[in-house]
């Protein structure tokens, strides 16, 4: 079993590519502007960086950073075809480390649900310390909701001309444990299989606001995915937060 995103690391944006990343991104760069976040900035869990692609074109000096060497191969591929000249650094959230303090720091689309909860801390405060004073923290988690209840115990499946995957889902109360099973063509009719896991802990946000709060950080609101108001059924929950 590999780690998470070994396999499907290539193919994330390209399989990701109708969760509407354009207006999710434009709420990233329109919350940022709210906040009066300065230029120089992080996309924490950048995946194959399409939000540290967005956020260059809307002006932004960002570098991408991700725990998955995988994910950055095909953000710099992809950067390198648009024109994007930002930066990516192979780097877990629990042991952040820039070259210099930044304006702002963005974690988009579940990167704080493959934190542990003894490990939340850590997280923050190695984005607080990369964080200048009144830095913008903007990021969402996907709720104990989705998690429990659109993701746990359910199967997805997609085949696709150049992949094809399953996907099972368990939610044992604390956390979503998701085993994906991914086929690509190996030439001469044959297929490469690869099996990797991915574990998304349910953070209740009153957990995630206290330990923003031990960090040195000030929640201004939270907000459901692209600024909707939260209910109980909510997806996404979305952090807007300030370092103090």
């Amino acid at each position: 079993m590999k780690e998470s995103y070994a396999a499907l690391g290539g193919k994330f944006e390209y399989l990701n590519s109708d969760c509407g990343y354009d207006k999710w991104s434009q709420y990233l760069i329109k919350t940022l502007e709210e906040l009066g976040a300065g230029a120089c900035g992080a996309d924490i869990g950048c995946g194959n960086g399409y939000f540290t692609r967005a956020l260059y074109r809307a002006g932004k000096e960002v570098c991408g950073v991700d725990i998955s060497p995988e994910m950055l191969q095909k953000a710099r591929e992809l950067a390198s075809r648009e024109g994007v000249r930002a930066e990516f650094l192979l780097g877990d959230i629990t042991k952040l480390k820039l070259l210099k303090r930044v304006d702002f720091a963005v974690a988009v689309n579940d990167c704080i649900n493959y934190v542990p909860p003894a490990k939340l801390c850590a997280a923050f405060s190695h984005v607080r310390s990369c964080l200048k004073k009144g830095g913008a923290f903007v990021f969402d988690i996907s709720s104990e909701y989705k998690l429990k209840n659109v993701l746990g115990d359910n199967l997805f499946a997609e085949d696709l001309d150049d992949i094809t995957y399953l996907w099972f889902n368990k939610f044992d109360g604390e956390k979503a444990i998701m085993d994906i099973t991914v086929f690509t063509p190996a030439g001469d009719g044959l297929f490469r299989r690869e099996d990797e896991r991915h574990v998304q802990y349910a953070h209740k946000a009153d957990d995630i606001a206290a330990a923003l709060h031990g960090c040195g950080f000030e929640v201004l609101r939270t907000e459901g995915h692209l600024g909707e108001p939260l209910r109980e059924d909510s997806l996404r929950i979305n952090f807007i937060c300030r370092a103090v």
